[in-house]
């Protein structure tokens, strides 16, 4: 990957239950332990915390109480790829159906941002609606359709 750019990634998912029930006890309980495997994982750079710089539980998508997002940068396709489909990372993952509602439409975009830029909430929802509406695009793309980083 070319020092210029870094890859941005959003993900998100409706609650089948609020943060809070028992429906959701070990999504939260294991919110700690993932994203300290994120942040240990080769290629991260930055995840969205909240103000105590914890987690981003409290951040809503689309102005939608049920819908929680996660949001992160990384070196490269193929970190991010190696932390989701890895150990620490993939049970959560294949779990997703327990705590989430299945959505037909794209929950997760991904884009290339100058190194060291930040993406905003405001920013993801404008990705993920753009890929949502015109399909994998440079400005807006997937793990199976990605696109090489524009200084490639």
């Amino acid at each position: 990957m070319t020092a210029g750019y870094e890859l941005a990634q959003v993900n998100i998912g409706r609650m089948l239950a609020p943060l809070d029930s028992p429906a959701m006890r070990d999504f939260v309980d294991n919110l700690d332990e993932v994203n300290a495997a994120a942040e240990a994982a080769e290629g991260f750079v930055w995840r969205l915390v909240d103000e105590e710089g914890d987690n981003a539980t409290g951040f809503r998508f689309y102005g939608d109480e049920w819908l929680i997002v996660n949001m992160s940068v990384w070196t490269s396709a193929e970190a991010l790829r190696a932390y989701v489909y890895g150990p620490a990372h993939r049970p959560f993952l294949q779990r997703r159906r327990e705590w989430f509602e299945h959505l037909a439409e794209a929950i997760t975009a991904l884009w290339w941002v100058p190194a060291g830029e930040r993406p905003t909430v405001e920013e993801a929802e404008k990705r993920l609606t753009l890929l949502r509406e015109k399909g994998p695009t440079i400005e807006a793309f997937t793990m199976k359709d990605s696109f090489a980083n524009p200084e490639a």
